[in-house]
């Protein structure tokens, strides 16, 4: 079947939703569906039966690992969804998405409230200037306290939240939403998928409704000069004004709203979806996207009404039906199916075969695609991850995704000889799709090493070969991706000469290395003045000083957070050539680097710990045998919450160890921090 669109700008939302693991975000996505009327049966998590989590490995292990892409609609909204994974190990995920979408979903588990990954997504979410509300959800648990889930919203993440609805009851007893801005109830008195009864606030909330009313309402009135005044003279203000404030104070990133419900139980999913059409923002309301023309460097922006085509690749999949899928969302213009476009990121020609909607492992084919929408495309064979597409005539290059560098490696080889290049092909394939997955040669082992951002990433990737992609192989222990850096400045001579009979190579160098605060990676500068060294020949010192710092003198692992700067050099008429400056330039950077007082990084994790009470100490002594440092322990009830740094080589293992220890009753979630030096006396077990 073919399908077209015809949607206006103004009532297109594309929107994800993030969480940290567990806080029920994949069922809200499959009740948001369901009601939506885009699927007839309700899929569950624990079941493995969910639209969105498709994969073998989610349903088998309840998680989301790929994000998922579906559109649904709501009254006269076109819902563009993503579904994103909850676990560190698959941030990639979410950083593509929240790239490419104009709102978010924030679900917050009514009981825990803000949990560490919510704090990394709403990171994620900040740099990309996303407005999101936020849904309350599990309203129906033990525990659930929708007012404190909201003061963990303003505490961790430093966020404005605003309560748009108050719930009627809570626990067992939770039987529906206030409005507060509408001043009506959605009250849910049956089980099971139906819509709820609509009537005016019961006279036992009238006082709670009007307090919190009025806290909403003042807290609007801050953010609009019109309103501020109204409330000021005491003014009567309507609902539509108050809507059309809180809407623009939302896209403006001012006010968070939060909305609540129990996604398990149907409860809240239609208020939640009357919101996200009334606060979201549609491509029309967010800033135009930022671009540069390839041919002059110059800056250039796309809006999405009347300009020439232009979309960025956000993800590849490569389906086993139709081939290699292309994910793109079109910021402006039009593109139909079958027509060439240009791939400014490469400077090729692509031609857009078959244009496809998904939702989640399924297709609808389109005849054409349009500014606003989120579709997948067949036919773009060099187009990658981040690069944009866009009209031959009008090029531009999009701001483009960055990911963070992978972590843990781990050795991988065939168990015959016949599947080495069924594991080579089904390892570029999986690369291609994931751009967290890295592979590396070594040489001198002969062994092929792959690299991810955890445990958990690399298990499933070992998983997909083997269920995918038929290949058995021999799996070696995680190791750690270190790094090495230096302490302090040098200045060194590369000169490379091989001057025999005939055409000979010479090269010859002076350069400078200094270090960079932690992050600032591989800079390189040229000072060279007066050709000393010709310009052609300062790309290849530069390739060559880059070469050099793959492999540091200590381990073998990169030198990271240094500048390099090319101060003088010499050249040969005859004999200098790109190949001797490059080499030239590599061995003025071992010399620098041997000169620089190299050190040791490992990666840190920063860990949150869930346990009972009872096992509080026995839980903070296992951590301070991994190296772990104590940042704060807190309470909740009987629970206690321990936050701490651990080194990634030490963490491995930890989830066996915490679930021993405490008789499987703790938990914990795990994200990258930062880079440290190594304590002495620990580099030898590197």
């Amino acid at each position: 079947m073919t399908t077209t669109t015809s949607t206006s700008l103004e009532n297109i939302r594309n929107i994800g939703f993030i969480a940290h693991i567990d806080a029920g975000k994949t069922t809200v996505t499959e009740r948001v569906l369901f009601f939506a009327g885009r699927i007839y049966k309700i899929g569950g998590v624990d079941e493995g039966t969910t639209v969105m989590d498709w994969m073998a490995q989610e349903r088998e292990r309840g998680i989301t690992i790929t994000s998922a892409s579906t559109t649904a609609s709501w009254k006269q909204y076109d819902i563009n969804i993503i579904d994103t994974p909850g676990h560190v190990d698959f941030t990639a995920e979410v950083e593509r998405s929240l790239r490419i979408l104009d709102g978010g979903v924030v679900v917050i588990d009514a009981v825990a409230g803000v949990q560490p990954q919510s704090e990394t997504v709403w990171r994620q979410a900040d740099k990309y200037s996303v407005p999101r509300i936020c849904f309350v959800n599990k309203m129906d648990r033990v525990g659930a306290d929708f007012f404190r889930a909201i003061d963990s919203i303003a505490h961790r993440l430093k966020a404005n939240p605003v309560a748009i609805q108050i719930p009627i009851g809570a626990e067992d007893n939770f039987q529906g939403v206030v409005d507060l801005i509408e001043e009506r109830t959605y009250t849910y008195l049956e089980e099971g998928p139906v819509d709820p009864v609509e009537g005016p606030v019961p006279e036992e909330m009238i006082e709670e409704f009007r307090n919190y009313r009025a806290a909403l309402i003042e807290k609007i009135a801050e953010t609009d000069d019109n309103l501020m005044m109204k409330y000021l003279e005491d003014e009567e203000i309507s609902n539509e004004e108050i809507k059309q404030a809180l809407r623009q104070a939302t896209i403006d990133y001012r006010i968070v709203p939060v909305v609540c419900g129990t996604a398990l139980k149907h409860r809240g999913i239609q208020p939640l979806l009357d919101a996200i059409g009334d606060y979201l923002p549609s491509p029309l309301d967010v800033v135009p996207t930022q671009g540069k023309d390839p041919r002059t460097e110059e800056p250039l922006t796309r809006h999405a009404t009347d300009e020439p085509f232009s979309a960025l690749a956000f993800k590849t999949v490569a389906d086993p039906y139709i081939g290699r899928l292309v994910y793109f969302r079109v910021y402006s213009g039009h593109a139909d199916s079958g027509s060439m476009v240009y791939n400014a990121s490469r400077k090729r020609r692509e031609r857009l075969g078959r244009l496809v909607l998904m939702n989640a492992q399924r297709r609808e084919d389109l005849e054409e695609v349009n500014a606003g929408q989120i579709v997948a495309a067949v036919g773009l064979k060099d187009t990658v991850t981040g690069d944009t597409i866009c009209d031959i005539n009008n090029p531009v290059v999009l701001e483009t995704i960055t990911f963070p560098d992978p972590v843990v490696s781990i050795a991988i080889e065939p168990k015959s000889r016949g599947d080495q290049d069924k594991l080579s092909d089904a390892l570029i394939k999986m690369a291609d799709e994931d751009p967290t997955f890295k592979i590396i040669y070594d040489d001198e082992t002969g062994q092929t090493v792959v690299s991810g951002m955890g445990e958990l990433h690399l298990d499933i990737i070992t998983d997909r070969m083997k269920r995918e992609y038929k290949v058995e192989a021999n799996v070696g222990k995680p190791r750690v991706a270190y790094r090495e850096t230096i302490r302090s400045k040098a200045t060194a001579e590369g000169r490379f000469v091989r001057q025999t009979g005939g055409h000979g190579q010479f090269g010859h160098v002076w350069m400078d290395i200094e270090p960079l605060k932690e992050g600032s990676g591989i800079q390189f500068e040229s000072k060279i003045r007066g050709g000393a060294i010709p310009q052609e020949f300062i790309p290849a010192v530069e390739e060559g000083a880059r070469e050099a710092l793959q492999a540091g003198p200590l381990s073998g692992f990169p030198i990271v957070d240094v500048k390099l700067t090319l101060t003088d050099g010499t050249f040969h008429d005859v004999d200098s050539s790109k190949m001797s400056f490059a080499i030239a330039g590599s061995m003025a950077t071992k010399t620098l680097v041997a000169r620089a007082h190299v050190f040791l990084l490992e990666p840190v994790m920063k860990i949150e710990v869930v346990t009972p009470g009872d096992y509080l100490g026995e839980v903070i002594g296992d951590l301070g045998r991994r190296r772990a440092q104590i940042q704060n322990i807190e309470g909740t009830g009987e629970i206690q919450v321990i936050g701490a740094r651990i080194p990634l080589g030490e963490s491995f293992g930890y989830a066996n160890s915490l679930r021993s220890l405490t008789q499987g009753r703790a938990s914990y979630s795990m994200e990258f921090d930062n880079y440290l030096e190594v304590p002495k006396g620990f580099e030898a077990e590197v």
